[in-house]
């Protein structure tokens, strides 16, 4: 029944990876060689961790025998687990800064001294706070959405996860918001620079409430929508945090900003007439296909033809 719920839009969403990649490379090509380099350790776990998804949601139903089915639902589990903790890693060190050189490049290690500093590696107690946090904003979303998304007992498991998540999430976007100014100073003067961006954090910690009172009043559609909006301002935070740097330095004279990033002007134009009806049609598909899956499923005997 899970696996019924995301075959319609699994293909779709990956659209939106690609997409993101192609057109950092296209309007910030200086970004994208600072970013893709320095960080090409975790984007390679990270391409591995997307093929194992893949390849266990396809294969799964190949063949009609437990321990085959179970073998590639464990994968699978471990691999969405990993790509959401990945994701928030990423999320962390850029938000925290890199030790980017007046080159722009850089290199990070695995881990020095689980501290931000000076000299950071991948892994810290930030780092590792914002991958937790990412962790529980997904799981999160994913029961919001399979709760939405089915009926009978798989619905009340959901609903269960929800309860218990999204007060785990509370706690760990709280301490990250919390801690975030004092490891990128810079951060902090964003905000007191421009006070109106503390709209957004506010507005995550609401929809995070409303996540919940909508989930204890069994609405689940609007708990989804509400999901929605607290990663959306999760991320548009962490943006306003870090403008106009696409990649924060640990000397903030090394950052690459979005002036010094562009591509030039012509290019820039040219792509925005490519990009805008692209980004069209993938929304409109996208639209097309909720609409043509929209509801919930009803049994399990959908999932294996259903991808």
């Amino acid at each position: 029944m899970v696996r019924a719920t995301i075959g319609p839009v699994w293909t779709g969403n990956e659209v939106w990876l690609i997409g993101g990649s192609a057109l950092l490379f296209l309007a910030f090509p200086k970004a994208y060689a600072a970013g893709f380099s320095g960080f090409y350790l975790a984007l390679m776990i990270l391409l591995w961790l997307l093929i194992g998804r893949g390849l266990a949601f396809e294969l799964r139903g190949h063949v009609e025998h437990q321990l085959w089915r179970a073998g590639w639902d464990a994968i699978f589990s471990v691999s969405g687990l990993l790509l959401a903790l990945l994701l928030g890693l990423l999320v962390g060190n850029v938000s925290r800064g890199v030790p980017l050189n007046a080159e722009g490049y850089f290199f990070l290690p695995l881990w020095t001294d689980s501290r931000p500093g000076v000299h950071p590696g991948m892994l810290d107690w930030f780092t590792l706070l914002s991958g937790l946090t990412m962790v529980l904003l997904l799981g999160l979303h994913g029961a919001t959405y399979l709760a939405m998304k089915t009926i009978g007992p798989l619905r009340e498991k959901s609903r269960s996860v929800v309860g218990t998540v999204s007060a785990l999430a509370a706690v760990s976007l709280s301490a990250l918001y919390v801690a975030w100014p004092f490891v990128q100073p810079a951060v902090r003067e964003n905000y007191v620079t421009n006070p109106a961006g503390c709209v957004w954090p506010a507005t995550s910690v609401a929809a995070l409430v409303l996540v919940l009172l909508f989930h204890v009043r069994h609405r689940q559609v609007a708990a989804f929508v509400s999901s929605c909006l607290l990663i959306a301002s999760f991320l548009i935070t962490l943006a306003w945090g870090t403008y106009p740097n696409l990649l924060m330095a640990i000397d903030p004279a090394n950052s690459v900003t979005i002036a010094g990033a562009a591509a030039e002007r012509g290019a820039l134009q040219v792509a925005l007439w490519w990009a805008l009806p692209g980004l069209t049609l993938v929304m409109c598909y996208q639209w097309l296909i909720r609409r043509l899956f929209a509801g919930p499923v009803a049994s399990a005997s959908h999932h294996s033809h259903g991808a």
